[in-house]
């Protein structure tokens, strides 16, 4: 009697788990489009670039999602309204020019970059401050040769 009533428990538990085992596998709408929704609502679009503080810009630079258009956008708020750096300190570098050297080299490697925008944003940067062109080679210069080949 004993067995039987074993064998019962063993026959159960198997099918118990196969039943746990089917639910696990079994694809869920519900998450994906919750998934798709929040990353539809994280994504900047040209509409939402209203704000102009650095960080602001520097945060959509770094998002691996961030479009070629959402890019340039960025990057002419940062030219327009974060153009000129101040002045060199003696043969070193203002401290805020290591936020425009992160940018730099962030946008150097950026998976939706182009030639284009970076050689832009160069030209520009170096345009308005002519004392840091040697510091801005330099960034672009590390940036494109961290890329992976």
């Amino acid at each position: 009697m004993e067995i039987v009533l074993l064998l019962k428990s063993i026959f159960g538990l198997v099918i118990v788990l196969a039943l746990l085992i089917f639910l696990l596998f079994l694809p869920s709408n519900r998450k994906k489009k919750e998934t798709v929704a929040k990353k539809k609502a994280s994504i900047p679009t040209t509409k939402n670039l209203k704000k102009t503080d650095l960080e602001y810009i520097r945060s959509i630079i770094k998002k691996k999602t961030t479009t070629t258009k959402e890019l340039k956008d960025a990057l002419d708020l940062a030219i327009k309204h974060h153009g000129k750096v101040h002045e060199k300190l003696g043969l070193r570098a203002h401290p805020d020019f290591d936020i425009y050297r992160d940018i730099l080299f962030t946008l150097c490697r950026h998976p939706n970059t182009n030639k284009d925008i970076v050689i832009a944003f160069e030209r520009e940067l170096g345009r308005l401050n002519p004392e840091y062109k040697e510091e801005i080679n330099e960034s672009i210069t590390k940036g494109l040769n961290s890329r992976r080949v």
